[in-house]
């Protein structure tokens, strides 16, 4: 059984993450799709909130389970059993972050390898910092994150003053 990680904030889940998810869940025999609880970084959603909208965004896959952890990656992989961490890129530059951190994992871990995955070419642009810079002043986000998430991104910012 082949298990893969595909760890990330998913703060908001996109459409370049389920493009992600889905082409992974027709290469490995399980996905967990890990959201990180990184108490210094300042998210707009919970960790807990991001795992239910992608618990809800996966459920037509059989073969992924999402989860979420407050450790290094290559820990939870290595408790998992996977022996694959799924890192989904949008252009070099993506690649040149993720390459390093695929060392650095490596490096932790000499049996996790680290598989990077293009995004389709109509998910390059969408990326969770714009998506919820657009959201804040009151643009459309619709062709780029599910109906529920687009929702949830509204629902956040209304009310709130924008930020100076």
């Amino acid at each position: 059984m082949t298990n893969a990680v595909f760890p990330g904030s998913f703060d908001p889940p996109t459409y370049g993450h389920l493009n992600v998810i889905e082409r992974a869940s027709r290469l490995f025999d399980k996905i967990d799709v890990v959201v990180s609880e990184n108490p210094g970084k300042n998210n707009l959603f919970t960790a807990d909130e991001r795992v239910e909208m992608l618990k809800k965004l996966v459920a037509q896959y059989k073969n992924v389970e999402v989860h979420k952890w407050d450790k290094l990656i290559v820990e939870y992989a290595k408790k998992s059993g996977a022996k694959v961490l799924i890192r989904g890129i949008r252009n070099v530059n993506d690649f040149s972050y993720e390459f390093d951190l695929s060392l650095m994992n490596h490096n932790l871990n000499s049996e996790i390898e680290t598989l990077f995955m293009p995004t389709e070419a109509r998910y390059v642009i969408v990326k969770s910092s714009s998506i919820k810079e657009l959201a804040q002043f009151g643009g459309d986000i619709g062709g780029m994150v599910p109906p529920i998430v687009s929702e949830a991104v509204i629902k956040k910012y209304s009310g709130k003053a924008l930020k100076a």
